[in-house]
C-alpha cells in the first residue's frame, strides 16, 4: 500500500508520526480541507502529468489551476494529464492519494508558487484518506523537488 511506503520514507527523518489518517476521504481538495479543517487553498495537491515519455509531479495550491500558456511556454509541451489507470503504475501512488514522496524513481518533482504563501501546507501521503502537515521549506526537501516553478493561475490575490 502506497501509505506504508510513505510512511517508511518519513520514519528516515522522524516524521512518520505526523501523518494524519481519516475516516472520510481527503481525496479531493474540498474533501482534504474538510477533513483538516483547513482554507482548500492550503491543500497542496499533486498533479501528475506526462511529458514526452516521462511522468512529471508539480504540487500546487488547492485554488490553484494549471495555465496552460504557462506550462507550455516553461516544458515546451503541452499540459496532459496521466489517464487514471497509468497514475499508479507511473507514479507509484493512486488517484486521490498522489503525492511527492515515496515516487517511482524516474518520476519528477516540481513546486509552483503558488505554495510560497503559505507557512504550512497539507500534502497526501500515498492514500485518499491521509495528509500531512508541513512547512513550504519541509515540503521542498521531502519531496525531492528539483525546482520552483510558476505555471498556474487563479491563486492571486485580484486587484
Amino acid at each position: 500500500m502506497a501509505i506504508e511506503k510513505v510512511r517508511a520514507y518519513f520514519k528516515q527523518f522522524n516524521i512518520d508520526s505526523q501523518i494524519q489518517e481519516f475516516e472520510t476521504s481527503s481525496a479531493t481538495v474540498e474533501l482534504a480541507a474538510q477533513a483538516l479543517g483547513c482554507e482548500p487553498e492550503r491543500i497542496a495537491k499533486t498533479l501528475s502529468f506526462k511529458l514526452d515519455d516521462q511522468c512529471i509531479l508539480i504540487v500546487a495550491a488547492g485554488d490553484a489551476k494549471i495555465d496552460n500558456a504557462k506550462f507550455k511556454s516553461h516544458f515546451n509541451a503541452k499540459a496532459k494529464m496521466l489517464a487514471a489507470d497509468e497514475v499508479d503504475r507511473l507514479v507509484g501512488h493512486g488517484v486521490g492519494g498522489v503525492c511527492p514522496f515515496a515516487v517511482n524513481d524516474d518520476v519528477t518533482v516540481y513546486l509552483d508558487h503558488s505554495l510560497r504563501r503559505f507557512n504550512t501546507v497539507f500534502p497526501a501521503c500515498g492514500s485518499s484518506n491521509s495528509a500531512i502537515e508541513l512547512t513550504v521549506a519541509e515540503l521542498e526537501k521531502y519531496s525531492n523537488s528539483i525546482m520552483w516553478l510558476d505555471v498556474c493561475k487563479n491563486w492571486q490575490p485580484q486587484n
